[in-house]
């Protein structure tokens, strides 16, 4: 009987593994080719895997929620014959073979696991080991920084069975050499910096003990992996926020002018976002260096503009589609490109590569009704624009007959960059520039 391998397939840029979240087939079904047979959730979206061959799935190695590395065999594929039953036959299974055990393994110490470990996460135990489980990119970051085994085995997981993620590993170099010391009572902070520069302090998140009557609600993984993403950030990026208050009248007047027309012509709204994204692009024209990130004391200068726009999910959540090459879009095309990302997301249609290769986002608090805001970088960008509502204020109109009061569209634009490469100078210049591309809109203009 042929078997076919199903592998975990490359599904974007950057992306190297994936959590198993729900088969679709059981032993024995029978796969048509193209078919949905696993569910799978990456660090950025959730997706349907198709099977790429046909036959009778006879084998999973991967159940709900355990991780498999791109390449990974996640299933078997029996393409002879189609079975008519679940059950395993005695005769298919392998007896297991004995193992002879030399005089002096016999006496090593048993360790005894209640949870087998996931196949990215099983590795060799050192005989003089806790017997904890570490993953092999948890040994190989711990041999690259020179943690020995002894000091690995006493980071406090917060994984499975208190299992080291990343993560943990992660968190626990960040703050190597820093100590805490006490004088009456008021603890004192002593920080130190690695090669890049991030002065770090032990501070660990307090524990909170709920209240009779309180509702206890555990994050889901999106929200806990947009939560991770956050502190990281805020702890690596030190943020600055730059505001600006733009006059949006033109625009405002030229949109309502060609909306319906431009329904009637696309069969598709036109919003603010792709005009506000096209003044962006235009900025970091002017402005290149906010359009960077940062490996370890190396600036990037970013040659392709990829603008992420950040959206809220029915769930609550919060996802980032990419406009990749932004700046090769005209209006018509920057407004197909946001619908069909925004729809895309909303329906939890986004592919993996919709969300890879950001290099500046912007993230529109304004459709919340809020005038501004101080959003949190991206990483590993290092700049991001927050929308402010559009709002009707009085406001001083200069005129070669003089001043006087009118009423303008006015929206306050709120720009957060990080302070180790974006300087106040260039992080201001950068959002007035924004500005000023905005309030230019010709409103003659023609879609």
């Amino acid at each position: 009987m042929a078997e076919i391998e199903v592998r975990l397939p490359k599904m974007g840029e950057s992306v190297t593994e994936a959590t198993i979240t729900n088969w679709l087939k059981n032993i024995g079904d029978k796969v048509a080719i193209d078919e949905p047979l696993v569910e799978v959730a990456t660090d950025k979206v959730d997706n349907e895997l198709p099977s790429e061959a046909s036959g009778i799935l006879s084998k999973r190695f991967f159940e709900k929620d355990q991780v498999a590395q791109v390449g990974d065999v996640i299933a078997i594929l029996s393409s002879d014959e189609i079975s008519t039953t679940k059950e395993v036959s005695p005769e298919s299974i392998e007896p297991v073979k004995e193992i002879e055990v030399k005089e002096e393994e016999k006496n090593r110490p048993v360790v005894e696991v209640t949870a087998p470990p996931t196949i990215s996460e099983i590795v060799e135990i050192n005989s003089n080991s806790s017997g904890k489980f570490f993953s092999p990119l948890v040994r190989s970051i711990a041999k690259k920084e020179n943690i020995s085994q002894t000091e690995l085995e006493s980071i406090q997981g917060s994984g499975q069975d208190a299992r080291v993620t990343k993560n943990d590993l992660l968190s626990y170099i960040a703050n190597r050499g820093t100590s805490v010391t006490s004088n009456n009572s008021t603890p004192t902070l002593t920080s130190s910096s690695n090669i890049g520069g991030h002065f770090l302090t032990n501070i660990k998140e307090p524990i909170v003990l709920p209240n009779p009557g309180d509702e206890l609600i555990e994050m889901d993984r999106m929200r806990k992996m947009i939560a991770d993403h956050m502190v990281m950030s805020a702890h690596i990026a030190p943020h600055v926020t730059s505001y600006v208050e733009a006059d949006m009248t033109k625009i405002v007047e030229w949109r309502n002018k060609v909306k319906k027309s431009f329904i009637d012509k696309e069969g598709e709204n036109i919003t603010f976002t792709p005009i506000l994204i096209e003044a962006v692009v235009k900025a970091i024209k002017d402005f290149p260096m906010v359009n960077v990130s940062i490996s370890g004391t190396t600036i990037i200068k970013r040659k392709d503009i990829n603008i992420g726009m950040a959206t809220a999910l029915p769930s609550g959540n919060l996802i980032v589609p990419v406009i990749k090459n932004a700046d090769r879009l005209n209006l018509m095309g920057l407004t197909k490109a946001v619908n069909e990302l925004a729809n895309n997301a909303r329906n939890n249609k986004l592919k993996p590569d919709d969300t890879q290769g950001g290099t500046y986002t912007i993230t529109n608090v304004g459709s919340f009704g809020n005038v501004m805001g101080t959003p949190i970088i991206n990483q590993p960008q290092v700049a991001i624009l927050a929308l402010g509502a559009i709002r009707k204020v009085p406001a001083v109109i200069e005129t070669p007959q003089g001043d006087f009061i009118g009423i303008r569209h006015k929206m306050f634009l709120s720009h957060s960059y990080d302070h180790r490469v974006v300087d106040g100078a260039l992080g201001g210049q950068f959002v007035r520039r924004v500005a000023d591309y905005l309030e230019a809109f010709d409103e003659n203009r023609e879609v």
